[in-house]
């Protein structure tokens, strides 16, 4: 005899499951009854503050380290350096979870890979220390390759741990990345399947950028576990259309 507990347990597995597909009407999604694309990037303040990034068209030329060894070498790292990094390295960082390679009508193709091709992340940073950057918060440009200043909080650090549930190193990192999902992209083409694949795609960038770090003698923890309501009040986003999904403090280590 199971609990009320354990059926909520089994419950739940069955968004890890894709039983949805077999039964979901393809015809009724806004693509296959031709509505716009949206839009690949969130819109954003083109008088607003912003910040070119650099740009490398062989990034192995400056940070050469082997795949075999980025992947023998990552882990999970909770304790950084007190130390910055530089807006190169944030670059680099940022082309490698979020960076697009090309544009082909509403297709952004990037370093990543995406159900569809559809990218419904938006990427966000709270930055601490970086060399060349004020504290502050500030969104990726992947059409562009270019950060734009959002805004500053007081106290910041401490914020960004009160949204990471108290773990004190989301604070104590040179900058922290703060992921949303505009999830409309993804509905779009696949309707009510489009959530898992959302998930999967978070989990993505999240790997890239474990990797990267190695090559830039960085560390990082993904944080699946986060106040939603405070995060999202945090970044100032609706937390309807547009929520967090994913943190992750990067530092040197």
């Amino acid at each position: 005899m199971t609990s009320d507990y354990d059926d909520w347990i089994i419950k739940n597995r069955e968004f890890l499951k894709d039983r949805i597909r077999k039964s979901v009407d393809f015809s009724l999604t806004e693509q296959s009854k031709g509505e716009p694309v949206p839009p690949i990037e969130k819109p954003y303040n083109i008088n607003g503050k912003i910040i070119n990034l650099a740009v490398n068209d062989d990034w192995s030329q400056k940070y050469d380290i082997s795949l075999s060894k980025a992947i023998k070498e990552r882990k999970s790292h909770r304790m950084f350096k007190d130390e910055d990094l530089n807006l190169e390295e944030l670059s680099y960082l940022l082309w490698a979870v979020q960076g697009v390679r090309k544009v082909i009508g509403g297709n952004a193709f990037r370093n990543v890979p995406s159900a569809g091709c559809r990218h419904a992340m938006e990427t966000y940073i709270a930055v601490f220390n970086v060399k060349g950057l004020d504290n502050g918060i500030y969104r990726y440009l992947p059409l562009s390759h270019q950060l734009i200043f959002e805004f500053n909080e007081v106290d910041l650090e401490e914020k960004v741990v009160k949204a990471a549930f108290g773990q004190g190193f989301a604070g104590k990192s040179a900058l922290t990345f703060m992921w949303t999902a505009i999830p409309h992209r993804m509905e779009w083409r696949y309707g009510p399947v489009s959530h898992k694949v959302i998930a999967m795609d978070a989990g993505h960038m999240g790997e890239n950028l474990y990797l990267a770090c190695c090559a830039i003698n960085a560390g990082t923890c993904a944080i699946g576990a986060y106040d939603q309501d405070y995060a999202d009040e945090l970044l100032r986003v609706d937390g309807k259309n547009e929520f967090v999904i994913y943190i992750a403090p990067v530092g040197k280590i």
